[in-house]
């Protein structure tokens, strides 16, 4: 009994090829301002967070070989929240967390290896889901992102406040949904905080960020 329950416990690994990201030093803070950052502290599963009247985000690219992922999932916590925002409102939009998931045609993958976040948030066949602790809205609410108009839809996973939970997201169904055709290749992921409207303070952390095909 032991025995078959491993065996189907490795083939369903085997099947989902879940991969996990760790928080290794492949991931570098991008700040939007000279004056702005978070604090991020990398510990391979875990990525500690904290927010002081600052944002900034973290990210990095992904590997060729995971570019074609459909799924992911993570686990995060917030101790200390931002309080609820309108995440429309450009420049009053704080929220605890975002993950970014960013994704461009895969005839422009090869012009996006040496870049950083920036150029690919400019480019105009760029398209980012992110999902988003904060505001007031309704788990699974899809909202067009203030600053990638036509680009960026914001997927509200939590409201403003505390806890620990799982999330478990499906890529493709989300992107269908939020731009009505089928997504090009995942091709960087990016963790941000946001508190800097509000002059608040966030306390978080995400682990276990894995991506499934």
């Amino acid at each position: 009994m032991v025995k078959g329950v491993g065996i189907f416990l490795i083939f369903s690994l085997a099947a989902s090829s879940a991969i996990a990201l760790s928080f290794d030093g492949d991931w570098k803070e991008q700040r939007f301002s000279l004056f702005s950052s978070n604090d991020f502290i990398q510990r391979g599963d875990v990525l500690e967070i904290e927010s002081e009247g600052t944002v900034s985000l973290l990210w990095r690219p992904v590997p060729s070989a995971l570019q074609k992922s459909t799924q992911a999932k993570w686990a995060w916590s917030v101790t200390q929240s931002v309080v609820e925002t309108d995440l429309v409102r450009k420049g009053g939009d704080d929220r605890n967390l975002s993950l970014y998931f960013v994704f461009l045609p895969e005839t422009l993958v090869a012009t996006a290896e040496s870049k950083g976040i920036l150029w690919l948030l400019d480019q105009p066949q760029v398209k980012v889901l992110l999902y988003v602790w904060g505001s007031a809205l309704d788990r699974g609410q899809q909202i067009p992102s203030p600053y990638l108009p036509d680009q960026g839809v914001t997927v509200i996973l939590r409201p403003a406040g505390t806890g620990s939970f799982q999330e478990d997201v499906n890529l493709t169904a989300d992107y269908q949904l939020a731009f009505g055709s089928e997504p090009g290749a995942l091709v960087g992921l990016a963790v941000s905080a946001d508190s800097d409207d509000t002059d608040g303070l966030i306390s978080a952390r995400i682990e276990g960020l894995m991506l499934l095909d």
